[in-house]
């Protein structure tokens, strides 16, 4: 109880003990005419507080705030007066000297007062084998280099689990990319997915109607899946998702998370996810691992195949044989220059067909706003084999280890051409990486590269669990050598 309730209550018992008001004042220390007032108020009942909205200085500007408010509600949301724009339109146009704050509440009163019955919020029940999807941005450690990465997050909330996956961007090759592994993951596909926007998965064009992309039409076929989309900026259609993005950046992503590459990235949070799920229900008291497996009943099986998330496209090499997609350049061959292939974009690779469908190479996906070029070094092999003088500058050179740079860069024209083309040869067996570590050790070694050498060292490359290709040991070489000519002897 409050001083001043205690006060209330003290002169209204000795008023009626019979005490005069003038005893009561002398007494209580205070006013007769205080006195007077509690002593004959005959209700005393706590009442809401008074607007003081009359005896502010923007009353007299009630009119004018009214118009620009009215006028508002043709406008979009976006587009429609703040408080603080309100009073700084009333400074400079009405001579307006009062505080911000006594408009801002002003504005604030007047809007709950013309709120439509419609307005507003209601909680929604969502059912087993429903889930909603968004993507989140954070910076991550990416094979040893800082960068923002997006990734997209599965939200069920009917039980409340959820599945992160890390993606390069945010197109329909990431998404369906991305789902999928959520739904390899779970082990079941939701019967409905729920879409704040388009954004990766199709157009939404001005009347509001979404076009959903190809790619996602035939990925939402191949698992039996509903789409639906949320109302434009109704992001709490969706709030269990929008929790979601921030609990897991706040929890999985603090502090900078680190993997090797993609898939690391997303099986590191897929498990964490799933520690997380042995967690209890904020509402229902049961563990969400428990509400989960009850959900998976009112999910659909999967396909015996998982869907393949590749965008296929025609498109035409320049004179290199390079193929532009998204304003990257992926190289082919030069043998393919001036030709038509086949395109396959994907969520981490970009891969090259002839338009018969004879594979050609699949290189790495490239994303950002810079363009680049990415090229296989078995495709540069045998042009700088045709053309051995244009090794100094050939972008392959500096994949090179340096005794294979090395060995290259003092060699004449042919001697230079005979070895990329043992190079080449023994890559299309045992890869580029094998091959050159090999190369390495041999010359390394001060051994004579030739052919058979460098074959045989790069297979013994790949069957090492030492990845460092200096530690190899040339005497299993040697005693193999021996062996051999043994034996053909």
């Amino acid at each position: 109880m409050t001083t001043s309730m205690r006060m209330q209550q003290r002169i209204r018992q000795m008023d009626g003990d019979g005490v005069g008001h003038v005893a009561i004042a002398r007494e209580l220390g205070i006013s007769r005419t205080t006195v007077v007032k509690y002593a004959n108020m005959e209700d005393l009942s706590p009442r809401p507080r008074g607007s003081a909205g009359s005896r502010s200085r923007v009353a007299r500007y009630a009119d004018v705030i009214e118009g620009w408010l009215l006028d508002d509600l043709r406008m979009p949301r976006k587009q429609r007066h703040t408080a603080k724009r309100v009073y700084e339109r009333l400074v400079a146009e009405c001579g307006y000297e009062g505080a911000y704050p006594s408009v801002q509440r002003w504005v604030k009163r007047w809007r709950e007062e013309h709120r439509a019955e419609g307005e507003g919020f209601a909680e929604l029940s969502w059912h087993p084998g429903v889930a909603q999807v968004d993507f989140g941005q954070a910076r991550v450690v990416l094979a040893g280099c800082e960068r923002t990465v997006h990734f997209l997050v599965v939200s069920f909330p009917y039980s409340n689990m959820r599945c992160v996956v890390a993606c390069p961007g945010e197109d329909a090759a990431c998404v369906c990319h991305g789902l999928s592994r959520v739904f390899s993951h779970v082990g079941m596909a939701p019967r409905v997915l729920v879409f704040d926007n388009a954004t990766g998965v199709g157009h939404r064009s001005g009347d509001g109607k979404v076009t959903m992309t190809g790619l996602y039409e035939a990925f939402a076929a191949h698992y039996g899946i509903e789409t639906r989309f949320c109302n434009p900026y109704s992001g709490h259609e969706k709030g269990s998702v929008e929790n979601a993005v921030g609990f897991v950046r706040r929890n999985l992503m603090v502090p900078i998370p680190s993997a090797e590459g993609w898939e690391a990235l997303s099986d590191a949070w897929l498990e964490a996810c799933d520690r997380i799920a042995g967690c209890e229900h904020w509402r229902k008291g049961e563990r969400i691992s428990v509400l989960f497996d009850a959900e998976r009943a009112h999910m659909r099986p999967l396909p015996g195949v998982v869907f393949d998330a590749c965008d296929w496209r025609s498109a035409r090499c320049d004179k290199t044989g390079v193929v532009t997609v998204n304003a990257h350049r992926y190289l082919a061959g030069a043998r393919y220059g001036r030709t038509r292939v086949r395109v396959g974009v994907r969520a981490l690779s970009v891969e090259i067909r002839t338009m018969d469908n004879t594979p050609v190479v699949t290189l790495e996906r490239q994303w950002g706003h810079h363009p680049t070029t990415q090229a296989s070094p078995m495709s540069l092999l045998a042009v700088i084999a045709r053309k051995p003088r244009i090794w100094t500058e050939s972008p392959i050179r500096g994949e090179m280890p340096a005794p294979v740079r090395d060995l290259l860069d003092r060699m004449d024209a042919a001697a230079r051409a005979d070895l990329l083309r043992d190079i080449a040869k023994v890559s299309s067996r045992c890869g580029f990486t094998a091959t050159i570590r090999a190369a390495a050790t041999i010359i390394s070694a001060g051994r004579v590269l030739d052919a058979a050498m460098l074959e045989q060292t790069a297979r013994r490359t790949l069957q090492t669990t030492d990845n460092t290709a200096t530690s190899m040991d040339l005497t299993r070489y040697d005693r193999f050598m021996h062996d051999d000519k043994e034996t053909n002897g």
